[in-house]
């Protein structure tokens, strides 16, 4: 006889082999967020759990990269440039029942551009001027200087649209317009999510979504293994992949990211302050060996913070290539001799493996570090916010995102006020040719003054039920976007 206190929730902590074709998955993530608000956290992991899923913004990003209507079924700009006129969808309510309309947008905007935001994106919201509630359904942003990209910097997690009756309690109970509701967070274990029916957009095919968080890469070969996780978009044992590939219950997929792993490196941290020393470092790296050795092979090698795939790129590899010798010789050059820095590792398995291959390349120029293993939220409290840090390893996963060198504040402490003045202009320019020579400009600047030491692009590389279907191959924004996704009969 069934129990009739088994509840729904209960019901999503089933094994998924229990819905293996039905209208429920399971997923594995390796991190599990510090909260469920995306607009006042950094985690990557947050926006894995809920961007396109609970929360929306005004435009979103599609899994090619292109930035979609969302909650603004279309836009426009005044001829100045300095205006963006959204209109809104009609129809469209917050999962607590409450109408948005382009109250909410003033209110979401205000709050993310307000001197005292936690927003973690802060640079997003910098240009406007005003937000105005024109209609219902008509918001108009005034900026105060032309951003051709306004509409890119919308579509970010960081940037969704909330509400004020339900934004306090968003970091344990999100309240968004997306078209799943959240159901329930057992803290170290999963986040439960479940279909909105009163969504305003397609409804989709999953009733029922469960991400699993395994941060142990043999724990999550062997969830995939038994059937207990039914996808690990971000598969953190790229080693076993060849195993998969050969099971046909499975299917492989691997892609491109926009997660930029570097060294990062805190510039006004004692002998780091020398660029002299941050060239030492960076020569004193092979990519390669870190790639082979902590992604088994899964990895593009880069010379500057910029992803290979955009056609801005500029190939800077070679200008901080594995060179040894001239390592030891801008140490000697710069008086830094029996030099020890501290390396903080978060929780990836690129981070803690890359960590011990370069601690023994450093090693071999005559550099020792202290290696210290962090939780997330360890990492970000005492590196990304206390930058009480000299060496870490992360990947940068935000699109385009090179204008943090511009903020002398960001936790690696890079102050150049010349490159701030580049970024300035980047951001009223339009022409497209002259946004890409500033962008090769931008990445040139940051690789002849060695900010951090650039180690290469993160590949996607995902684990599938083969019968699942409509899963991201590639990651422009760091999401796990399930409205897409169904299961094959």
């Amino acid at each position: 006889m069934t129990n009739p206190k088994l509840t729904a929730a209960a019901w999503l902590l089933m094994s998924s082999t229990a819905w293996a074709g039905s209208d429920a998955i399971t997923l594995g993530m390796v991190l599990e967020p510090p909260n469920l608000d995306p607009t006042a956290g950094a985690a990557a992991a947050i926006d894995e759990v809920v961007y396109a899923n609970i929360f929306e913004g005004l435009t979103r990003f599609g899994p090619d990269g292109a930035v979609l209507p969302a909650l603004a079924s279309d836009w426009s700009v005044s001829e100045d440039g300095l205006t963006y006129t959204f209109t809104l969808r009609e129809g469209v309510s917050f999962h607590d029942g409450t109408t948005m309309d382009a109250d909410d947008v003033v209110f979401s905007l205000d709050r993310a551009r307000a001197e005292d935001s936690t927003n973690a994106q802060k640079a997003l919201f910098k240009d406007i001027e005003s937000v105005t509630a024109v209609s219902p359904t008509s918001v108009a942003v005034k900026l105060s200087a032309p951003n051709g990209n306004f509409p890119f910097n919308m579509a970010w997690g960081d940037a969704v649209i909330v509400a004020p009756e339900s934004i306090e309690n968003a970091a344990t109970n999100p309240v968004g317009t997306g078209p799943f509701t959240f159901v329930e967070w057992a803290k170290g274990d999963h986040v439960s999510i479940a279909r909105n029916d009163a969504y305003w957009g397609d409804a989709p095919a999953l009733a029922t979504a469960t991400f699993k968080f395994i941060s142990d890469p043999n724990a999550a070969f062997a969830a995939m293994m038994a059937g207990d996780v039914d996808a690990f978009p971000n598969f953190p044992a790229p080693e076993t992949l060849a195993q998969f590939e050969a099971d046909p219950r499975f299917t492989v997929i691997v892609g491109s990211t926009e997660g930029e792993t570097i060294l990062s490196t805190n510039n006004k941290s004692g002998p780091l302050a020398d660029v002299r020393v941050r060239k030492a470092i960076a020569h004193a790296i092979n990519r390669q060996d870190i790639i082979d050795g902590a992604m088994h092979g899964y990895g593009t090698p880069i010379g500057t913070h910029f992803a290979p795939h955009n056609p801005d790129y500029v190939d800077l590899t070679d200008q901080s290539g594995f060179d040894p010798e001239m390592s030891k010789a801008l140490l000697a050059e710069a008086g830094a001799t029996d030099l020890t820095l501290r390396l903080m590792l978060p929780p990836p398995a690129y981070a803690r493996r890359g960590g011990e291959i370069i601690a023994a390349q450093l090693r071999d120029v005559g550099i020792q570090t202290e290696i210290s293993n962090l939780e997330w939220a360890q990492w970000i409290e005492q590196v990304f916010k206390g930058k009480d840090f000299d060496l870490t390893i992360v990947s940068h996963t935000e699109p385009a995102d090179i204008n943090i060198y511009a903020r002398p504040e960001y936790y690696f402490q890079y102050d150049n006020a010349d490159f701030q003045a580049l970024i300035e202009k980047l951001s009223v320019t339009s022409d497209p040719a002259m946004r890409s020579d500033l962008n090769k400009q931008a990445q040139q600047i940051i690789a002849d003054d060695y900010v951090n030491g650039y180690l290469f692009q993160l590949a996607k590389t995902g684990v599938a039920n083969a019968k699942i279907n409509g899963l991201w191959e590639n990651a422009p924004t760091q999401a796990n976007d399930l409205t897409g996704v169904s299961w094959s009969d």
